[in-house]
């Protein structure tokens, strides 16, 4: 019986790829590379540092990981200060409350820093919604790695068979299933190249997944 549900958060609850888009390849002028659009959406799903130190060995830079991590971070808080059409992705807030008026325990597990996580949490107020927040980036490895929706579910409480995962990546996908997860392939209008094959459940909106929908899926 589904009890838990655990949500990615750039590309299934926030459309900051634009933003991140921006950052990044403001960052790779910065550092003077070319990053192809295949390379680049090869790199959806991964947190930043990780990223960073494919960059560096990809092109033999002198400048630290870390050096490029602050160089993306700083065009990324400028741009998310300064737009003002960045929003939650049309349906997720709904499907958020949805889940949580029928006491499903939500856990957000995102590739994203925990700072910036925050900040998305606060400004749209879902703190109240979630049990746990946890930041790939404090692990070792990132997706496709399962370490963080293996914790995630530890994080919930509950047994890996009564969670599902929200997941819209490649590496995402891989990593839920590498864990052991039930996962939801959001495939929405922003998605760009990714692979949802490996996905038990592949869907267009949220209103797809709504409770009454999914309270039998496992």
């Amino acid at each position: 019986m589904l009890k838990a549900v655990i949500f990615d958060m750039d590309g299934v609850i926030i459309e900051s790829e634009p933003l991140h888009h921006i950052a990044y390849h403001n960052m790779f002028k910065d550092v003077n590379i070319q990053v192809s659009d295949t390379l680049y959406e090869s790199f959806t799903g991964k947190s930043t540092i990780n990223v960073c130190k494919q960059l560096c060995t990809l092109f033999n830079l002198k400048e630290p990981p870390e050096h490029l991590v602050s160089l993306k971070r700083k065009h990324f808080d400028f741009v998310f200060e300064n737009d003002t059409s960045f929003s939650l992705i049309e349906g997720v807030f709904d499907l958020i409350k949805d889940y949580h008026n029928n006491h499903l325990t939500l856990v957000l597990a995102s590739s994203a820093t925990m700072p910036s996580i925050d900040r998305i949490f606060n400004k749209f107020d879902l703190n109240p919604y979630f049990k746990a927040k946890l930041s790939g980036a404090d692990l070792k490895q990132s997706k496709p790695h399962p370490e963080i929706f293996m914790n995630a579910v530890k994080a919930s409480g509950f047994n890996t068979h009564e969670c599902i995962v929200i997941e819209d990546s490649t590496n995402g996908i891989e990593a839920a299933k590498g864990a052991g997860v039930f996962c939801v392939g959001y495939d929405s209008f922003h998605s760009k190249n990714q692979d949802y094959s490996k996905a038990d459940l592949v869907i267009k909106t949220f209103e797809e997944v709504n409770y009454h929908k999914i309270k039998h899926l496992l």
